[in-house]
């Protein structure tokens, strides 16, 4: 398959030259390392999930469980 990639100039001049050393296209170079990158990285369900964020908010004022203490925090409030 033929794509056109945007590639640092550079990056595209160090590529032309170890392509030119190992006697090979600067295309098999590229879907080489486009390879490696793809079977070394796990699938996305299986990468472990970061933990969320926490924040100690100093504990909770009323019982949110407690309908009627609920209700009356609510009251005093307003």
């Amino acid at each position: 398959m033929r794509t056109t990639l945007n590639i640092d100039a550079t990056v595209a001049r160090r590529l032309r030259e170890e392509a030119a050393r190992r006697e090979t296209t600067m295309s098999a170079l590229v879907e080489a390392g486009v390879r490696r990158i793809l079977d070394d990285a796990p699938p996305a369900d299986k990468r472990p999930l970061r933990p969320l964020p926490t924040w100690d908010c100093g504990g909770s004022l009323v019982n949110v469980a407690d309908r009627d203490e609920l209700h009356r925090a609510m009251e005093e409030e307003g």
